[in-house]
């Protein structure tokens, strides 16, 4: 993965962790403050309501800092030059005529309608290792597709 590439989703993530710590640690601690003094706890929807926010900040504090890691030990070399892998883009040609392109990421940036499909997404995962003229069968939820790779573009060859 190019060094920019790597850099910026490094930098997505921690911004997020910020954002979540200065939740956690300013806003959520007041919620909480707010809500005891209403009385009885066991009763009390707001006080459950900003413990459970509080769980969930935290859990993603902790999935956040575990992928930092893994961006930051992934090994660039790795990634195949000639096939597809992960932040290769990929041009493809529906079996109905439509012509595609998708983008391999990460799962917490997916976003089908933009064509950024997760490599551990079903169609990400038959995309993998792949070339162009490699036709794919994948099946989906909403049933069967065939896809021809009519072009590929590598991570590598997006970084030069």
């Amino acid at each position: 993965m190019p060094e920019s590439m790597k850099e910026r989703l490094i930098k997505k993530f921690q911004e997020e962790i910020q954002a979540l710590n200065y939740e956690l640690k300013l806003e959520l601690p007041k919620e909480i403050k707010r809500a005891r003094e209403h009385g009885d706890l066991r009763e009390n929807a707001e006080y459950a309501a900003a413990k459970e926010r509080q769980r969930l900040v935290e859990s993603r504090i902790s999935m956040l800092q575990k992928r930092v890691s893994e961006i930051a030990l992934l090994n660039v070399d790795r990634i195949p030059r000639d096939r597809a892998g992960f932040g290769s883009t990929v041009h493809v040609v529906e079996d109905n005529g439509d012509k595609l392109v998708f983008q391999l990421v990460m799962p917490e940036d997916a976003d089908a309608a933009r064509g950024l499909i997760s490599t551990t997404s079903p169609i990400g995962r038959a995309f993998l290792n792949k070339e162009a003229g490699d036709s794919v069968k994948v099946t989906t939820p909403g049933g069967m597709r065939e896809f021809e790779i009519v072009k590929l573009l590598t991570i590598h060859d997006e970084a030069t």
